[in-house]
């Protein structure tokens, strides 16, 4: 499971130790993914997660990276779509962190870039909230930072 929030986010994974599962699942999804895709670590135990789950924290000491074990029914209810033979008592919590986020809850956000036009400082570009659709649009952001280096 994995976790975001307010400007933080928590992402706390489910791993199972043995199985059957032999590929990663990776769901189709808009908007914050809810549903835990699978994945396999170097030792071939699954790992399932991220979820999201939104913080309000004012401090980082008010922030808590404990893996909520109730939510791990919701993890069984969606695995199960994918691997209808997970026992129960599989799933046990593997590690939470925290996902900074550009924007609050509810709006959209696109990938923002900050130059010397923002902070006055030459040579320096600051990439902010370049996400999973990063990957995607890496080479235009690199071209886009290339020319932006260029002007300089």
């Amino acid at each position: 499971m994995v976790a975001a929030g307010a400007g933080l986010g928590r992402p706390p994974q489910l791993c199972v130790e043995h199985g059957d599962l032999q590929r990663l699942v990776s769901p189709a999804v808009s908007g914050v993914s809810r549903f835990p895709g699978a994945s396999l670590d170097l030792a071939g135990q699954a790992r399932f997660g991220p979820n999201v789950e939104w913080l309000e924290a004012k401090s980082v000491s008010e922030l808590d990276y404990s893996v909520d074990v109730a939510r791990a029914e919701s993890f069984y209810q969606s695995i199960r779509q994918y691997w209808p033979n997970l026992r129960n008592g599989a799933l046990m919590p593997a590690y939470s962190g925290i996902r900074p986020k550009v924007a609050p809850l509810g709006t959209d956000s696109d990938f923002i870039v900050r130059h010397e036009g923002h902070h006055n400082v030459k040579g320096l570009i600051n990439l902010f909230g370049i996400e999973s659709p990063g990957l995607t649009a890496s080479l235009a952001i690199a071209r886009y930072v290339w020319q932006l280096l260029r002007d300089v």
